[in-house]
């Protein structure tokens, strides 16, 4: 059976199983152009894809903008067919990667209130925590943002980055819709605690670098990253462990091409059948791309299919670390 639409919490529609991750349109992967983006955009909605992920940090309010550009620019009509994704928490200075991490009921009002006029909408669909601090009880996190699900603000709410027990304890407080987290063949620590978690109290997981920041895609050179573009401070990318992550995506690439595929397809379809609550969002500004990402939601794995992927991308099989020390603030997850 291919992947059908998949939960997302109690109060928004079921999603299409592929959603879009917008960062890369605005910041952190080199050059981008707003023309392109917006024409991939056009493409994602008219080829189903309902969940956009965006964040106030992306572009410092960039991308909160682009993609409010982009639902003006549809109307009603398209409002209507979207589930905008976006979040707090971080607080960066113009041109620095280095944060801090705010998650003060203060802030909370205000990052939503400003992200509600970059997007130009009425109520953000789902609204998460980006990143945790720890100084500040996630029941006062989670009751902050269960005031602006009540004002009409925000219509569900997620968390991102955090353990199974702060799971447990937000959800206590009120329903957590979404937890979003970093998971790929390359990164599969949430397997341990994190996605049972998820299944047990009926929160979507949504996955963020499910093709390992375009590594597992099998068309990176490492060596040769543009200007501005994080993964070359990123240690999963550099030396030893980049040559070592590069061998295992090659053997990918022989079993994607054994069973007609992509490896970015192939990667993307083993989550799929591997986690069925899990709603993996591949970033993308080319509509090539996407069209071949979303391709995947139509493949059907084998179980066999799938153990010999897991053989090659047994947990703790890539090398390096998936964030450079900066990276890693507010990270309850970090291993």
């Amino acid at each position: 059976m291919t992947a059908t639409h998949r939960p997302l919490g109690s109060t928004l529609p079921p999603v299409f199983p592929i959603g879009l991750g917008c960062m890369g349109m605005s910041e952190f992967y080199g050059a981008s152009d707003d023309a392109e983006s917006l024409a991939t955009l056009a493409r994602a909605v008219e080829l189903g894809v309902m969940l956009f992920d965006t964040a106030d940090t992306y572009g410092l309010g960039a991308n909160e903008e682009l993609l409010g550009r982009f639902i003006a620019e549809g109307g009603a009509a398209r409002r209507a067919r979207m589930v905008i994704a976006t979040k707090f928490g971080i607080v960066r200075q113009a041109g620095t990667y280095e944060r801090r991490i705010d998650n003060s009921p203060a802030y909370i009002r205000a990052a939503c209130e400003a992200s509600l006029q970059r997007l130009g909408v009425e109520q953000i669909d789902l609204y998460y925590c980006h990143r945790r601090d720890a100084a500040v009880p996630i029941e006062e996190v989670v009751g902050a943002m269960a005031e602006l699900v009540r004002a009409g603000k925000v219509k569900a709410i997620g968390l991102s980055e955090v353990s199974a027990d702060t799971l447990r304890r937000a959800h206590a407080v009120h329903p957590i819709a979404a937890l979003q987290s970093e998971y790929s063949l390359f990164t599969r620590e949430p397997e341990t605690d994190v996605l049972p978690a998820c299944r047990e109290l009926g929160t979507a997981f949504v996955a963020y670098s499910p093709l390992g920041r375009a590594m597992l895609t099998g068309a990176l050179d490492t060596a040769k990253l543009e200007a501005g573009d994080f993964r070359a401070n990123n240690p999963r990318f550099q030396g030893e462990a980049a040559a070592a992550n590069a061998a295992l995506v090659e053997q990918l690439g022989a079993l994607a091409r054994e069973w007609g595929l992509t490896p970015a397809q192939l990667a993307l379809a083993w989550m799929l059948a591997r986690q069925p609550h899990a709603i993996p969002i591949p970033g993308t500004r080319r509509i090539a791309r996407l069209e071949e990402n979303l391709a995947a939601a139509r493949v059907a794995l084998t179980p066999a299919q799938t153990a010999r992927i897991e053989a090659v991308f047994a947990p703790g099989a890539a090398q390096g670390g998936r964030y450079p020390d900066a990276g890693w603030a507010g990270v309850e997850t970090r291993r």
